[in-house]
């Protein structure tokens, strides 16, 4: 008979926050489909590493180790010089952010923890991480949840404390009055998947092929088994030839193209089965809440038949209602005011008018900068115009004056612009030249 060695205080104290990457499943996972395959004696133990910052500890990468066996029982423990080596390669692997041991992972029936657990458990408290925690995972309940879609997943998390002995040995003392030792139990500890960007194109790739697995064994199934068609076994039609000599039909076996889009549907049909569960037990939770003092009107008290005393309704006190959660509250209510934008074009007009607003008053500061732009434009022309106007008014009232004045004149309207100012002063000394020889010739 195992004894079991859970603590008696299965609620955890510690404060611990265990965050949970997918890459520890898909390692874990990945170990146990090679040593079940490959049909290895050894028992699966793995370390995992992570990061501890106070009592919040990340599980993020995980490796398996190379065990061997000690003691007159034969108990598993970790090959103390392979470990240290291994562990140090990945250690030099992962400086940023730098990875430590925070625990170790091995198989162990839902139940809990066994004696099995307990030298290895110890091995790296002593030697590694003092706060070190053991994932356990449930093989029995895999097989328990085949076909579930949702579920818990198949593993537990424990920590470890040392508690006084239970049963026959509680409360013995020996001869000199000594308490007994304390005994190591494991306490489960809550936790939550944590997942990263790199990690979620992971996950999806290997639920694809996943996927994908399982349409060619459906289509190798409808075959009768003799779907496996060998090189070279092909007749002129491009259709398989089994060993018997029977025709296979290559209908029956999926494309790529048909491989990914069974794979795409049933994650839609898994998401929206989660989706569904959800919403049946955020629905459970409002209809077990105690009736509002807000929207539920108060029943009102009834006059006594012997006295005109009035008699307040009768409550059922019987039955205890759960306490209110106010951020889960408060979580649903802004679910529920996000919905509008999700439901079709034909019930989100407010949303459409909100938007066209939005529009309108990012076009109408557009066409107020326009505007502004003409007008800075048709001053700077006013102010051209008008200091050629005033030029071309100095020089009908000099047009008697000196040849100079002339070509000063002409000078400056050609320097406005912009073109032929030294031909225009040369014309117009020519031509106050030409006046003055007129005049001595007189």
């Amino acid at each position: 008979m195992t004894t079991s060695l859970l603590s008696t205080h299965p609620t955890s104290d510690s404060g611990l926050h265990i965050h949970l990457h997918p890459l520890i499943l898909l390692t874990l996972s990945d170990y146990i489909t090679r040593h079940t395959l490959q049909n290895y004696t050894k028992p699966i133990i793995g370390a995992l590493l992570g990061q501890q910052n106070g009592r919040t500890i990340t599980l993020e990468h995980a490796f398996e180790c190379e065990v061997t066996q000690q003691g007159p029982n034969s108990e598993p423990r970790l090959h103390e010089a392979w470990f240290k080596d291994r562990l140090q390669q990945y250690k030099d692997v992962h400086q940023a952010p730098a990875l430590e041991l925070v625990g170790w992972f091995t198989t162990a029936p839902a139940t809990g923890p066994e004696a099995v657990h307990v030298g290895v458990h110890q091995q790296v408290l002593q030697t590694y991480n003092e706060t070190a925690v053991m994932l356990a995972f449930h093989p029995t309940s895999v097989l328990q949840q085949t076909g579930a879609v949702g579920g818990k997943l198949p593993l537990t998390i424990y920590e470890s404390v040392y508690e006084s002995p239970e049963g026959p040995a509680a409360g013995k003392m020996d001869v000199d009055g000594v308490e007994a030792p304390l005994e190591m139990r494991f306490r489960e500890l809550p936790f939550v998947v944590e997942t990263g960007e790199a990690e979620m194109i992971g996950v999806d790739f290997v639920a694809r092929g996943g996927g994908n697995a399982m349409a060619v064994a459906e289509g190798a199934e409808r075959n009768g088994g003799k779907g496996q068609v060998h090189s070279g076994e092909m007749n002129g039609k491009g259709k398989g030839v089994a060993k018997d000599g029977k025709v296979l039909d290559d209908s029956s076996i999926l494309s790529a193209e048909d491989e990914e889009l069974i794979a795409s549907l049933a994650a839609r049909a898994n998401a929206v089965k989660m989706l569904h569960t959800r919403i049946r037990l955020l629905k459970a939770y409002l209809t077990s809440l105690p009736l509002s003092y807000l929207t539920t009107p108060v029943p009102q008290p009834t006059p006594s038949a012997t006295s005109g005393n009035l008699t307040p309704p009768h409550t059922d006190t019987s039955t205890s209602a759960p306490s209110l959660n106010h951020p889960l509250l408060r979580s649903i209510l802004a679910l529920l005011s996000r919905l509008p934008l999700l439901l079709p074009p034909s019930h989100i007009s407010r949303f459409k008018q909100e938007t066209l607003a939005e529009k309108a008053d990012v076009e109408l500061v557009a066409l107020l900068g326009a505007m502004g732009r003409s007008i800075k434009d048709a001053k700077e022309m006013g102010r051209k115009f008008a200091v050629v106007d005033s030029m071309r008014g100095s020089g009908k009232r000099g047009v008697f004056g000196a040849g100079a004045g002339g070509a000063d004149i002409g000078g400056g309207e050609d320097e406005f612009f912009g073109g032929g100012g030294a031909e225009g002063s040369g014309s117009a000394g020519g031509r106050g030249m030409g006046m003055g020889e007129f005049s001595t010739m007189s």
